[in-house]
């Protein structure tokens, strides 16, 4: 596999949304966000073929070392569908052991797990993701700890950050 050092924002269509006002944050100096984008990488053209695109995919994701994965209704019925191409991702994650950020963004005051919004893949594995709200410090702050500690860490399943790291942040 190769340098892994980009982060790739995994949504469904529907959300596209986020993954824009995502790349707003990043792009704004007064606030303090930032991600390597593993989009960048191995672009497809919309008349690509469907293989092309999971091959490509999948290169993206070989160069990703997290993802954010903006999670909604659509997230979690598409992901778990076995046949779009955010299922196909959602696969690729488990299979490469890349740690999840679930961030809400239905819902910027729930700090709670809401299953509701987390493709059934990765319940069904009891993946260690970690969920928290759309904010870009919380965000932030996962892609800069939970990250780095995932590959050694024990835990299953999802997880939250309490209130008091929210508070730390600001939030």
């Amino acid at each position: 596999m190769g340098y892994r050092n980009k982060t790739y924002v995994a949504f469904a269509s529907e959300d596209i949304h986020c993954y824009r006002m995502m790349e707003a944050w990043r792009d704004n100096e007064k606030i303090d966000f930032n991600f390597f984008d593993a989009h960048d990488l191995n672009i497809s053209k919309d008349s690509s073929l469907p293989e092309t695109i999971k091959r490509n995919l999948r290169a993206r994701m070989t160069n990703a070392k997290q993802i954010v994965l903006l999670g909604s209704a659509s997230a979690r019925r598409k992901g778990g569908n076995g046949v779009s191409f955010l299922a196909h991702e959602v696969k690729l994650a488990i299979e490469f052991k890349l740690p999840v950020v679930v961030a809400n963004i239905k819902n910027t005051r729930d700090r709670s797990v809401d299953r509701s919004i987390i493709p059934q893949p990765f319940l069904d594995v009891d993946y260690y993701t970690v969920s928290v709200t759309f904010q870009p410090k919380i965000i932030q702050h996962a892609l800069d700890n939970y990250a780095s500690t995932f590959s050694s860490s024990e835990k299953a399943g999802p997880h939250i950050y309490p209130d008091k790291v929210y508070s730390s942040l600001g939030l």
